[in-house]
């Protein structure tokens, strides 16, 4: 019997040592700093820039909550969202530098991409306004003519696109 006083004793005293102040998680300072120290922390996993900067907000609403400036959840959110808004606009530039990231400039007209391209005639073309096939890049596509009939295996020129069919003649190339 005393056997069992003694474990409850235990589980007494185990309770009330997680029970104290310094161990409270539904403190909301202690879940803003986590939420921040999580969200710095995640950097490392999605790099970016921006995730560092939303954690940094997190901490200064932790740091406001325990001086006292700020009480209650709507003030916090509200802190958090300005904080982040500031931080972002005034700290990206800064944080792309640092972490990089995949910036060029494609070439957004296909018509010049295609320009004076060759491709190979995969069904006689013409004469006159006749549409044939070319195969272009592994596709075949409907393809016009310059007005003369171009046979099957023929390769061709491209010209220009017009909708979907390409305008194509015959290529004098080496």
């Amino acid at each position: 019997m005393s056997r069992k006083v003694i474990s409850a004793d235990i589980v007494v005293l185990q309770k009330s040592s997680f029970q104290g102040e310094n161990m409270d998680f539904s403190n909301p300072i202690f879940i803003w700093a986590v939420i921040g120290v999580v969200l710095m922390l995640a950097e490392i996993i999605i790099p970016g820039g921006i995730v560092i900067l939303l954690g940094g907000a997190s901490l200064v609403v932790a740091s406001a909550l325990a001086v006292g400036l700020v009480e209650g959840i709507v003030q916090a959110l509200t802190l958090w969202f300005i904080t982040s808004i500031v931080l972002l606009l005034s700290f990206r530039r800064v944080t792309q530098k640092l972490v990089g990231g995949d910036a060029h400039v494609d070439d957004t007209d296909e018509e010049l991409a295609i320009f004076n391209q060759i491709a190979l005639v995969k069904e006689a073309i013409g004469p006159a306004q006749k549409q044939g096939r070319v195969e272009f890049q592994g596709t075949e596509w409907s393809a016009l003519g310059d007005g003369t009939e171009i046979a099957a295996g023929t390769q061709v020129k491209i010209i220009c696109r017009e909708n979907i069919a390409l305008v194509v003649e015959p290529y004098k190339g080496s």
